[in-house]
Parts: C-alpha cells; sequence; structure tokens
C-alpha cells in the first residue's frame, strides 16, 4: 500500500487518494505493455491513410479528446474535429464518413450514445478506434479497432488514473501514426511521482481556498484540456463553481469577472502555450487577480501562490500528463477540507448512460 493510501485509510476519500498514487505505475505499465499494441493500431491505421479525424467522448473523457485534438494537429498537422453525437443519436444525420478516422474515448466503454453513435460512424464508411479501460465494453465490441489504456479498475466516481491513461495511450497513438518512438514519455512515470509525493504542498494551497465560492482556471495550447479538466474536478468533488477557459478567450469578455476573490488558476506549459498565455496572466495582475499558477517555476514566482512542476527539458505535448496530477489532489484536499467525501459525489454515477 503507499503512503498515500495509507495516511487516508480510515478517511473519506481513501478511493479516490489511492488511486491517484497508482498513476506512476499506470503509466509504466503502459510503456511497458501497452506500448507494441497502440503502436500496432497506429501503424495499421497510418497504412489507411484517413483524410480527416473526429474524437468523440464525454466528460473526463472529453477533455482527453481535445488534448489528442492538440497532437494531430501539431503534431501531424491533421485536420480534426470534436463529433456531436446528438446529430447522429438524436438527429439520425447519416455525414459520408468514407476513409474519416473516428476516435471514440471512454473509461467504461458504455454509455448508449458513444456506442450508437460509433456503430453510426462505422456504417458511414469510418475507421473506427474506441480507447477504454474495458476491453469487453460494448464500445470496443463496436469499434473495428481498440486500444486498452489498462489503468485497472477505477472505483473511485472522479477518474484520475483512467485521465493520464488515456493521454498517454493516445499521445502514443499519434507518435505511432507519424513513426516516432514516444521516447519523450519515457520520463513520465518517475515525475509522476515526484509530483505525488509533494502532498503537504497541494494541502497547503487547499487550505487557502477551501472557503472559495468560485474559482476560474486558464491555459493555452496543450495546457488548456488540463484546465477543463481540473475544473470538472473541482465542480465534481467540492461542487465549487469553477470555469475554465482558453487563455485568449478569457480576454474575450469573461476577464471583466475576474477580482481580487476569486481565485484564477493558470496552468503555464513551459513552451509555446506558455509563452501565448504570458500576455493573459499580465492582464491578470494587473486585475489584481488572486492568481495561482501550475507549471513554470518562474511564473510561479511571480503569483499569488502556486505548484512548480518538474518539466524542464520535458516536451510540451506530454507535460499535461504532469499537469494534470496536482489538480487532481487540490480537488481532493479542498473537497477533505470541506468535509466532503470525493469518492462519491452527490447525484453521479460512474457509468452515465447519456444517448
Amino acid at each position: 500500500m503507499s503512503a498515500t493510501t495509507a495516511q487516508h485509510s480510515d478517511q473519506p476519500g481513501r478511493i479516490m487518494s489511492g488511486e491517484m498514487a497508482e498513476q506512476p505505475a499506470v503509466l509504466r505499465r503502459i510503456l511497458d505493455q501497452g506500448a507494441p499494441r497502440i503502436r500496432e493500431v497506429a501503424e495499421r491505421i497510418a497504412a489507411r491513410n484517413p483524410r480527416f479525424v473526429l474524437l468523440t467522448a464525454r466528460g473526463t473523457s472529453d477533455n482527453a479528446a481535445l488534448y489528442t485534438k492538440y497532437l494531430l494537429e501539431i503534431l501531424l498537422g491533421k485536420p480534426c474535429g470534436l463529433t456531436s453525437m446528438s446529430t447522429t443519436t438524436a438527429y439520425g444525420a447519416q455525414p459520408d464518413l468514407t476513409d474519416v478516422l473516428v476516435i471514440t474515448i471512454s473509461q467504461s466503454g458504455g454509455s448508449p450514445d458513444l456506442v450508437a453513435s460509433t456503430e453510426a460512424a462505422r456504417a458511414a464508411g469510418a475507421i473506427t478506434l474506441a480507447v477504454t479501460n474495458n476491453a469487453d465494453s460494448p464500445l470496443a465490441a463496436v469499434s473495428e479497432f481498440h486500444i486498452d489504456v489498462l489503468a485497472g479498475p477505477e472505483k473511485a466516481l472522479p477518474a484520475t488514473k483512467t485521465y493520464t491513461a488515456e493521454l498517454l495511450a493516445l499521445y502514443l497513438f499519434v507518435e505511432g501514426l507519424r513513426g516516432g518512438d514516444g521516447a519523450a514519455a519515457k520520463v513520465l512515470p518517475d515525475l509522476a511521482q515526484q509530483i505525488l509525493d509533494r502532498q503537504d504542498e497541494v494541502r497547503q494551497l487547499a487550505a487557502r481556498y477551501r472557503f472559495a465560492e468560485r474559482m476560474v482556471l486558464t491555459s493555452r495550447g496543450y495546457g488548456y484540456p488540463t484546465a477543463k479538466e481540473a475544473a470538472l474536478k473541482l465542480m465534481e468533488t467540492s461542487y465549487i463553481p469553477a470555469l475554465s477557459y482558453s487563455g485568449a478567450d478569457l480576454l474575450h469578455g469573461p476577464l471583466a469577472m475576474v477580482d481580487n476573490i476569486s481565485p484564477v488558476i493558470a496552468i503555464v506549459t513551459e513552451g509555446k502555450g506558455g509563452q501565448a498565455l504570458r500576455p493573459v496572466l499580465e492582464r491578470l495582475r494587473g486585475r489584481g487577480a488572486d492568481l495561482v499558477v501550475i507549471g513554470s517555476a518562474s511564473e510561479v514566482e511571480r503569483a499569488s501562490a502556486g505548484f512548480a512542476l518538474p518539466t524542464d527539458g520535458v516536451a510540451e505535448e506530454v507535460q499535461p500528463i504532469l499537469e494534470i496530477l496536482p489538480l487532481q489532489m487540490l480537488a481532493y484536499e479542498v473537497t477533505i477540507a470541506r468535509g466532503q467525501d470525493p469518492d462519491a459525489p452527490r447525484a453521479l454515477a460512474k457509468v452515465t448512460e447519456t444517448r
């Protein structure tokens, strides 16, 4: 049992805590055991030369899909979009998806709308790939190709290890499409462990923000899916309204709501995304925002508070796998500090069956 799990074994949130602690081992398992299968799938799909990519997902997996969209557009230059499932499941639209790659991402692979939209896509001529944590799921069964993210059973309602597993599996898949070796990911398990071992720092942040009535999260580029996923984690565990914006979108109106009371969490990736976010950070400081920075050490030093990530020399495209870890811990610690149980958020089910 990990130190993190043992520490919380008699407290609410012990399941989520334990699953967060498993993430370095899950990342290592994907690199050691899953990578060959992922490369094989990627090579078979690359040989069919899809002209366009559509990504289909809900909830946490939708944020993994957005991350994949950045990978495909930046690393492959491949046109890519996020699907609106209701166009087929509710409206019965019949698009021509000949030679289109449709990637459906789902932890459980059991939501009826994901299964139905994938069946419709395959009938419309698409190459279909399911990325799940359940090789025996209905979604895997109706898809032409399947990638198992190998996260192991996830029992807490908030998805943690399945999210980082999806990110790594999808990164390796995109690397396989372009003939890369995925070497940039090899440092992730050890760095992830270093981050998770700094829980005391996150607990101090949680004490600072346990009474927050609202939070705003922002980033640019590869960090933007992290902002969206962190906002989701905060809302579903602590029930704090958390609004996520691209830094560019934040300047187009929502900046007006920023004041010196509600925290703004900025995910500052080392690389082009972080560079693009810096003018936004200046505007936030000018507004007197209570600015929390996750990422770049130089920006953490200029913020009200923050968490510096060990990302020096780490490729920008894999940094989101590390960025989300302190934010998962923050959601957990804020929830515990507010006297709630992050394992079982109210009104939620582990498998959400939308249609």
